[in-house]
């Protein structure tokens, strides 16, 4: 859930962004043109119910183990079950992601859910269930998301054509919204009249939805140019590249720190319903009030974005959520406390929305689902920590004393502005593969390797320094598409002969690498052929081992 709300969210920051392109083609962009394709129409429907159920079990979950007596700090482990598993599954998720059938694996974990909702909701019913129990139980709920989320993700692109996507990504932030609007309401007036079990059991039920239109989509195959990755190659291929992208660490940087001082919201939100009024459909109003905020968040984005950059409008919308923390320890009186919860809500929608969207523009098609694979990993690490940290300062110092640090932390944030800066634009990830191709080898000698690859340069004596200085900066473009080691030599008995060298894993995986280069890559490349005196020479070598090693 965790992750389709900031999957969802960032629909409305893209479409904000494309407002200005939209105006250029003079075209009229029509919101609810994707909902007359059939396979997107129903898909949306059953991802409604679906997140419904989601957040139903989320309030019955945490009134469940509030009316059972539980502190603070097993309230808050709630929140870390749920956010554990997407910390530690997000890379091998990512990679399934890339490399397996998304079809077939968001079918197997749907599955998974059902039966662990049906297997809670049984347990309930039965009088059966344990706050311990409880949390097993939602830490195995959050193991299936966990998996599906990074193929779930990449499915809306192939289900419109490109002409809708934005339109159709709108209306699934839209669609979330109101399943964070109705859900913890109709969550907490179930629970009030019919008990939490009758939640669970609705929440179960809704799975079948979203298997039944998966199961009856028929995912056209698809092609591949160069041989799939491996999931340990995929996974390390993730890692990589989050190293050699310095917009993506900054996009990383700031929703760790955001998201570790705003955990307590959620973690804690129904110990301060309780404390307020002992009823389950208190708390669901309150979320519900939350999740209205954002739809209005959403709406109000899209005209502030076409006028504040992107730190700006995040600073904006950290400050407002340190002041929804402050109040909601402070406020006694359900309207205000309500109003401030709205605000937070419209806040929460623009930080999610810059940084998952910033997130998206940073990584190319053959890496976005391990991208945002590495972002849930982050943000979810971050919320699982903080939800267990806050939820231990509130254990010992009091709900009050740990909602108004972390707001004073939340509002200290948007001062990482002046480390580092979100691109505003986004760069042509377009793939530019202009390389000349290397020798053609047998299916059987892909796995091979390492490969030593050398690039021979020749480069007048006055351009050396800015020519190796340039040749840095691109070998990070190297070791971010594949390269695991890389260096520069200069020829004694020629100084003006540069070779660059680095080394690829396999040949595969340097075939590969071929296809990663980017438009927004050009620039560099060509800056760093301006400075030849002729073309380059480049050669190839495989690790030679004799048969005895073999």
């Amino acid at each position: 859930m965790a992750d389709r709300e900031q999957h969802n969210n960032s629909a409305q920051e893209t479409v904000g962004a494309s407002q200005k392109q939209v105006r250029e083609t003079g075209t009229r962009w029509r919101a609810w043109q994707p909902l007359r394709l059939p396979m997107f129409r129903n898909l949306l429907a059953a991802d409604l119910v679906s997140d419904i159920g989601t957040f139903m079990q989320g309030v019955g979950a945490a009134w469940l183990i509030v009316s059972q007596g539980a502190g603070p700090l097993l309230v808050a482990l709630t929140q870390t079950a749920s956010a554990l598993p997407f910390f530690l599954l997000a890379l091998p998720a990512g990679a399934l992601g890339d490399i397996f059938d998304r079809r077939k694996l968001i079918i197997t974990t749907e599955v998974w859910m059902l039966c662990v909702a049906a297997a809670l909701a049984a347990l309930t019913l039965l009088h059966w269930i344990t706050p311990w129990m409880l949390l097993f139980l939602t830490l195995a709920l959050s193991i299936g998301d966990a998996l599906e989320a990074p193929a779930w993700r990449a499915v809306l692109p192939e289900v419109v054509p490109q002409e809708d996507l934005l339109p159709a990504m709108a209306l699934n932030g839209i669609e979330f919204n109101l399943a964070r609007a109705i859900g913890p309401a109709l969550g907490g007036f179930l629970i009030a009249v019919a008990g939490v079990g009758t939640a669970f059991t609705l929440n179960a039920l809704s799975f079948l939805g979203v298997l039944w239109v998966i199961s009856r989509w028929r995912r056209p195959p698809r092609l591949r140019s160069v041989p799939r990755e491996t999931l340990s190659g995929a996974t390390r291929a993730a890692i990589r590249y989050t190293r050699n992208a310095p917009e993506m660490l900054t996009v990383l940087g700031r929703i760790a720190v955001i998201m570790f001082f705003a955990s307590p919201f959620w973690a804690l939100l129904p110990t301060v319903a309780h404390e307020l009024s002992r009823s389950a459909t208190f708390y669901g109003v309150l979320l519900a009030v939350f999740g209205g905020g954002a739809i209005l968040g959403a709406i109000v984005l899209q005209r502030g974005r076409s006028f504040l950059s992107a730190d700006a409008m995040l600073g904006l919308g950290t400050t407002l959520f340190a002041g929804t923390l402050w109040a909601t320890a402070t406020f006694k009186w359900i309207v205000p406390l309500c109003v401030a919860i709205a605000v937070g809500g419209a806040a929460w929608t623009a930080v999610m929305s810059l940084t998952s969207t910033v997130m998206q523009n940073v990584a190319p098609d053959w890496v976005r689902a391990r991208a945002q694979a590495v972002f849930m990993l982050v943000y979810m690490g971050a919320w699982a920590g903080g939800s267990a940290f806050w939820g231990y300062v509130a254990g010992h110092r009091g709900t009050h004393f740990s909602f108004v640090a972390a707001a004073i932390g939340t509002a200290a944030s948007p001062l990482l502005v002046f480390i580092s800066r979100l691109p505003d634009e986004a760069a042509n990830l377009a793939a530019w593969d202009h390389w000349r191709k290397p020798m053609p080898m047998s299916e059987a000698a892909l796995d091979k390797g390492p490969v030593l690859v050398t690039v021979e340069y020749e480069i007048e004596p006055k351009d050396a320094d800015e020519f190796l200085a340039v040749l840095e900066k691109f070998s990070r473009v190297r070791r971010r598409d594949g390269a695991s080691r890389w260096g520069v030599y200069y020829d004694t008995e020629h100084p003006t002969r540069y070779l660059e060298t680095f080394i690829v894993d396999s040949w595969g995986e340097h075939l590969r690498q071929h296809t990663r280069l980017t438009q927004a890559d050009r620039e560099l490349e060509q800056r760093l052929h301006w400075f030849e005196r002729m073309p380059n020479k480049v050669r190839h070598f495989i690790y030679a081992r004799s048969k005895d090693r073999k």
